[in-house]
């Protein structure tokens, strides 16, 4: 549950803006060491398929959220932080999951019910999945097997996957980086301003 980003996590992202006009295509991020992870389709909430290839050109924040956690309040901060930055072009993805402490124990209706009755969400819901284990969702077994600080086990709910423009990985945050995380958010800002 620590915070992930470090010095060397500071200068692996500031690389990784730096050459994003070279990972301007699929084979060129997985020539780079499997970064680029919107390759995967995943059913949203309501049942949709979903092509993450669909948010290249955005920045995209992936978290995996749970219902009765005490970092659910950070749905409150997620939702601020969509509603001020989607028109810069930041997109948040919710990955309800029941991995830790089973604290996603709902159907995705009442997951559905809950995040928009509670918390007003409307960044994109996804499909209940698995994060960590054998049976880890394929977009979440690459993004943990990416090497540190960008890529390690998901420890908790409410951890964050940063992912530029290109669809590359450029930063993992733990559960206690909130939404409104200083860092985080000057990453987030110079990643949004990569066009």
């Amino acid at each position: 549950m620590q915070h992930r980003t470090n010095v060397a996590a500071v200068s692996l992202i500031a690389f990784a803006i730096a050459a994003a006009p070279g990972f301007a295509d699929e084979k060129s991020a997985s020539e780079s060491g499997g970064a680029y992870v919107l390759g995967h389709t995943l059913k949203r909430i309501d049942g949709s398929e979903q092509p993450l290839a669909d948010y290249k050109g955005r920045v995209v924040l992936i978290v995996n959220v749970a219902s009765k956690c005490g970092y659910t309040p950070q749905y409150a901060g997620l939702q601020s932080l969509y509603e001020s930055k989607k028109a810069d072009g930041l997109v948040i993805l919710g990955m309800p999951a029941n991995n830790f402490g089973n604290q996603e124990p709902g159907t995705d209706a009442e997951i559905s019910e809950f995040c928009t009755s509670k918390y007003s969400v409307t960044f994109p819901m996804f499909s209940k999945i698995s994060v960590k284990g054998d049976d880890a969702h394929p977009l979440y077994k690459q993004m943990t097997g990416l090497p540190g600080p960008l890529g390690g086990e998901v420890k908790w709910n409410f951890e964050k996957f940063l992912v530029d423009r290109t669809g590359n990985v450029i930063a993992h945050f733990g559960s206690r980086t909130r939404p409104d995380d200083k860092e985080m958010l000057d990453l987030i800002d110079k990643a949004l301003a990569q066009k």
